[in-house]
């Protein structure tokens, strides 16, 4: 979880690629008018998130269901958000990657192929609420490299790749 730019895509990839997990993009679940209403320059309503956040839970559900361990990436900046997440799913754990705005910024800025402007930046970090120390879950500092985020992250959470044995990851799926 975290804004826009924090990395989340990349450090998922290589943690799934690591992990042999599977991965789910949660904006590739997010309905067309969702994306256009983004690369516009305006925030979602939180009515209009809801659906995605129900879409992104079924995903977890047949993921848990089959006893599988799995990734997604999901902005989650609000508790609320969180909640609809973990509503019934009790091994849901969250991964906040949290960056200096001012790198956030030059992220966005230089990368290129995503519909989320660097105009909308100011109010994720307006509505980031960070993991409360109830809600499972880790903060990483995702300000080093992607491959330094991943190693706190396995280092962290203790996470095993798949068929390795040993411990139940404990963000199993999440």
């Amino acid at each position: 979880m975290g804004v826009s730019g924090s990395g989340k895509s990349t450090v998922a990839q290589r943690l799934a690629d690591r992990l042999h997990w599977d991965l789910l993009e949660g904006d590739d679940l997010h309905p067309p008018a969702n994306v256009e209403a983004m690369a516009a320059g305006r925030p979602l309503t939180d009515a209009e998130r809801r659906p995605w956040l129900e879409a992104i839970g079924r995903w977890v559900d047949v993921r848990a269901s089959a006893g599988e361990s799995a990734l997604l990436t999901c902005s989650a900046l609000r508790r609320s958000y969180r909640d609809v997440l973990r509503e019934g799913r009790p091994s849901l754990c969250f991964c906040h990657l949290a960056v200096d705005p001012g790198e956030v910024k030059r992220r966005m800025e230089v990368r290129t192929g995503h519909f989320m402007p660097a105009s909308l930046l100011p109010s994720q970090l307006a509505t980031l609420e960070p993991l409360a120390p109830d809600e499972p879950g880790i903060t990483v500092s995702a300000n080093e490299t992607p491959e330094a985020v991943v190693a706190e992250v396995v280092r962290r959470l203790d996470l095993l790749p798949a068929g390795a044995g040993g411990s139940a990851p404990p963000g199993d799926p999440g």
